[in-house]
């Protein structure tokens, strides 16, 4: 039987990992080791993953670059996210502000659905109220009673939180009418200030515009102040 002498055994390879890690160790704790063996630096080489080999220090340098490229491309991330995040809060704060100084069930409905469809891109929007009596009114504004209500989306109604995604047929006729074939997907947020007062349904023709895994707070909050400026409207229609 031979036995290949240039073939390291077992015993040679865990000498050899041993002496590896006392080496990393003493360079770890001795930070300042190539400081005093500068000439080091450029006789010893490291593999490139191009091929051939490169002397530490422009192994260094080009790790430098690179972490340079990444902190460049991080902090380009974080400019666009910030600048998104400012526009984003000046579409908010100018439909708040608008929902705030209607004074009329038409001027919030018109604020509503410039608010939401202009800057916010849906394409469709209603207000829907229930057991309120408001008069004949076009647009993008009815009112139903609970009962009726109740019977086509009581799993919206009963909700905390504003829903997304697609809808049923039955709940899609019920929201937007003679529209309802044009929407595609949609959300829908609960109107409450001590009982529920309705809902706002927000209709896009894009078929994954609003979808069942985004983000709510935005919605919800719109929902809130809308909630309280419709309070106040609707008492001052109909006072007791």
């Amino acid at each position: 039987m031979s036995i290949n002498k240039n073939k390291p055994n077992a015993t040679t390879m865990a000498m050899k990992a041993d002496m590896e890690q006392q080496v990393v160790e003493y360079l770890e704790t001795h930070p300042e080791f190539f400081a005093r063996h500068q000439s080091l630096l450029n006789i010893l080489r490291v593999p490139h993953q191009r091929g051939g080999a490169i002397s530490l220090v422009e192994r260094q340098t080009e790790m430098l670059r690179e972490q340079n490229r990444e902190m460049r491309s991080q902090l380009h991330d974080l400019l666009d996210a910030a600048r998104y995040n400012d526009l984003q809060f000046e579409k908010t704060k100018r439909l708040v502000l608008n929902l705030l100084e209607s004074e009329t069930l038409d001027q919030l409905t018109d604020a509503i659905e410039e608010g939401l469809c202009r800057d916010f891109n849906g394409d469709i929007t209603n207000l829907i109220l229930l057991d309120q009596t408001i008069g004949e009114r076009g647009g993008n504004i009815k009112s139903v009673s609970l009962q009726v209500a109740e019977s086509q989306v009581a799993e919206l109604i009963d909700s905390d939180w504003a829903l997304c995604g697609s809808l049923s047929d039955r709940q899609r006729q019920f929201l937007f009418d003679d529209r309802a074939d044009k929407v595609l997907s949609a959300a829908v947020v609960p109107l409450v200030k001590g009982n529920t007062l309705g809902l706002l349904a927000i209709g896009s023709f894009e078929a994954n515009y609003f979808h069942s895994s985004m983000g709510t707070l935005f919605l919800n909050y719109v929902g809130e102040v809308l909630s309280r400026v419709l309070f106040r409207l609707l008492n001052n229609l109909n006072p007791e």
